[in-house]
């Protein structure tokens, strides 16, 4: 994902020192820096990264003019006034991609101070991707357990279409029918279809976290924002502010709707008859780690708009395709580092070489990259395993269905014909 995506743009004031005067144009955070754009010519007048932030303030300019001035390293202080849709929503935005620049800061220096190998780039993207996996994981044994909860359903209303069937035979029976008491006994329990697991109604593990993220929240309207967080649950989503109080909690079948504006900035809305529907919009450094969590659970809910599309563009692949990819290139050079394999060579006899001329694996790396494609391995054999047994169990719910249906018509005509 690039860098350099828009993450969010004000029109506002800049204010020039060298001429003493304010310049109208457009300030534009991205991830790693702020731009101010003249409107008039459309020059950069200034640009600088995030990073050479030293402060950031609310003043007023002449006691009059509400403005935010940001301190850069060397003393440079810029002014930035007639914000739109108001100061406290633009400081709260940037104060917050700083913030999270400045708590990611140690983990980059101590990169920085030595040199970044093939290795632990390729064990950045494995742990990453096993993150993924065991989220997906944890969704998929919340879908299972739902299931099991539904044919549990449908075993108790066969045996409540059992007891009116026979409330039923006993109304059609005859006045002087000697034997309509034995009708009357208790229907045997009926026992649990083989496969399905005897557990608890509720589902364990309901309100475990998958993850949980700082953001910025507005509530129906724009010019009003708050800091605050984003919690997604097996069950649902929950917004809390910064105290930590539930501000609102989407139950995951209430959810009607999820735009991402871009990837860094999504909306979430529940749709209400007679009522305004309840709907908040967040941004936050971290949502590129939570839209593909979001995808997962409410994937024929989740709409990418214009900006947001490079996020289905680093995913043209399939799943598989790129599960099996990403196996075999580790797989491959995790097994050329532990045996020292010479390099691939070609048909000429000319080497081919990797595009990039990083370090080779250590065998702190080999190791690391061999222990998480192992759990990696297990995980998908294991999400194997449940997609097979939720297979079995969607064709009992869909025949138990089908003969709850036709149980049902039937006693339906029973009991017109006794009215």
């Amino acid at each position: 994902m690039s860098r350099d995506i828009c993450i969010h743009a004000w029109p506002c004031t800049y204010y020039l020192e060298p001429e003493r005067r304010w310049i109208a144009g457009q300030l534009s955070l991205t991830l790693p820096s702020l731009t101010f754009m003249t409107d008039s010519t459309g020059e950069i007048l200034v640009s600088f990264p995030l990073s050479s932030i030293v402060e950031i303030k609310k003043e007023t300019s002449h006691f009059i003019f509400s403005s935010i001035t940001i301190l850069e390293k060397g003393h440079a202080k810029h002014w930035f006034s007639s914000l739109r849709p108001s100061r406290n929503v633009v400081f709260s935005i940037i104060e917050h991609f700083w913030r999270e620049l400045l708590l990611s800061q140690p983990g980059a220096v101590a990169d920085v101070s030595g040199p970044r190998t093939r290795g632990k780039e390729l064990t950045g993207l494995m742990a990453g991707s096993q993150r993924r996996l065991e989220d997906t994981a944890r969704v998929l044994h919340h879908q299972g357990q739902q299931l099991d909860s539904v044919m549990r359903g449908l075993d108790k209303m066969e045996s409540d279409l059992e007891v009116a069937d026979r409330l039923l035979t006993e109304l059609e029976s005859p006045a002087w029918w000697p034997f309509s008491s034995k009708l009357w006994k208790t229907p045997p329990e009926t026992k649990p279809r083989e496969g399905v697991p005897v557990t608890s109604c509720e589902p364990f593990g309901k309100e475990r976290i998958l993850i949980k993220i700082p953001a910025i929240i507005s509530h129906r309207t724009e010019s009003h924002v708050k800091p605050g967080r984003l919690t997604v649950l097996v069950s649902g989503l929950e917004i809390h502010d910064s105290s930590s109080l539930l501000m609102h909690r989407f139950e995951r079948e209430d959810v009607d709707d999820i735009k991402v504006y871009s990837p860094y900035e999504i909306s979430i809305r529940q749709r209400f008859i007679g009522k305004p529907d309840m709907a908040y919009r967040l941004i936050s450094a971290k949502m590129p780690e939570v839209i593909p969590i979001l995808e997962v659970q409410f994937s024929k809910k989740m709409e990418l708009l214009e900006d947001a599309l490079v996020l289905r563009s680093t995913r043209t692949s399939s799943p598989a395709e790129k599960s099996c990819s990403v196996w075999h290139a580790a797989s491959g050079l995790v097994g050329r580092t532990l045996h020292h394999e010479p390099p691939i060579v070609d048909q000429e006899g000319t080497a081919l070489h990797l595009q990039t001329s990083l370090p080779a694996l250590s065998e702190a790396d080999t190791q690391e990259l061999t222990q998480i494609l192992r759990r990696m391995k297990g995980l998908a054999l294991e999400a194997e395993s449940e997609l097979e047994r939720q297979d079995e169990a969607l064709d009992g719910v869909a025949a138990a269905v089908d003969r709850a249906t036709l149980t049902i018509d039937k006693h339906n005509r029973r009991m017109k014909r006794l009215t």
